[in-house]
C-alpha cells in the first residue's frame, strides 16, 4: 500500500497546475490532502475519478476558501470518520480518517502560528490532538496520521537551525512533536532515512525553493505496530503544485 500526503495550498489552484495528471502518474492507493481551501461542490469530482480515485472524502472548514482536508482512495474504505468531535478543530476542517482492514489513515492539517492569537490556537490544537490520537490508538492500533504538522522536529529538518524564534521551529513546538512521537508513533521518513536532509515546504519569497532553503513540515506518522511493515518512506520535491511537496510511505501487508 502506497500512501501520499500533500498540502496543496488550494486544490483549485493545484488543478490548474496539472495536479490530476501528476496524481494519475504517482498512483498512490490513498492520498491525504491538506489545505483544500474549497468545499466539495466547488470542484468536479469526475476530475479525480478519471485519475483513478472514485472514493473522495472531504472535510471542509466552515469558513470558505480556508483550511480543509480530504482523502481520495482507489479502494472503498470500511468506514470514514469526519472530524474528531472537538469543535475547535472541526470548525476549521482539519481531520478526516478512512479505515481499512489493515490500517486506518488520517489526513491532518495542524494550524500554523502566524501571530500570537493563532499560535495560542495552535498550542491548544496540539494538546487536544495528542490526547485524541493517544485514545484513538487504544481502539485502532494500526494508524497512520499523515499531514502538514507545521513543525520541524530536528535541526536536520530545516535549512537554517538558527531560526529558533519562528513558529514552526519554536522549542515548545519541537518538544511537543517529540512527545507526539514518543507517545507511540514513528516518523516514517526519518526512520527510513536517518541522515537525509530533505524538505517538504519552501517559502515563496527569496527564491527559496530554487535554492532549496526549505523546512520539513509534512509527515507520515506511523504507529509502532506497523513499524515492520514500512517498506519505503520518501519525499517528492519534483511535484510543484504548491509551496509544499508530497511525502509518501509504503507498506508491505
Amino acid at each position: 500500500m502506497k500512501i501520499v500526503s500533500y498540502n496543496v495550498n488550494g486544490i483549485r489552484a493545484a488543478l490548474k497546475k496539472g495536479f490530476t495528471e501528476w496524481l494519475q502518474a504517482a498512483s498512490p492507493d490513498v492520498i491525504c490532502i491538506q489545505e483544500t481551501k474549497a468545499q466539495k461542490d466547488q470542484v468536479n469530482p469526475m476530475d479525480f475519478e478519471l485519475a483513478g480515485y472514485p472514493y473522495q472524502y472531504w472535510f471542509s472548514a466552515e469558513k470558505k476558501g480556508y483550511s480543509g482536508v480530504a482523502i481520495f482512495c482507489k479502494k472503498e474504505p470500511n468506514h470514514i470518520e469526519y472530524g474528531t468531535g472537538i469543535a475547535s478543530m472541526d470548525n476549521e476542517g482539519r481531520n478526516v480518517r478512512v479505515d481499512y482492514d489493515e490500517v486506518s489513515i488520517m489526513s491532518m492539517y495542524l494550524p500554523s502560528g502566524t501571530n500570537s492569537e493563532r499560535l495560542g490556537f495552535k498550542f491548544n490544537y496540539m494538546d487536544e490532538i495528542l490526547e485524541y490520537a493517544s485514545e484513538l490508538r487504544n481502539t485502532i492500533p494500526n494508524l497512520v496520521i499523515c499531514g502538514d504538522y507545521n513543525i520541524c522536529h530536528e535541526e536536520i529538518d530545516i535549512h537554517n537551525p538558527k531560526m529558533k524564534g519562528v513558529s514552526g521551529f519554536l522549542p515548545e513546538e519541537r518538544e511537543w512533536l517529540g512527545k507526539f512521537i514518543d507517545s507511540g508513533f514513528i516518523d516514517s521518513f526519518r526512520f527510513k532515512n536517518p541522515e537525509r536532509q530533505e524538505y517538504s515546504w519552501w517559502s515563496y519569497r527569496a527564491n527559496a525553493r530554487a535554492n532549496n532553503k526549505g523546512w520539513r513540515l509534512d509527515y507520515c506518522m506511523v504507529t509502532e505496530p506497523l513499524k515492520d511493515k514500512i517498506s519505503r518512506a520518501y519525499i517528492l520535491p519534483e511535484a510543484k503544485h504548491s509551496d509544499h511537496c508530497p511525502v509518501a510511505v509504503e507498506f508491505e501487508f
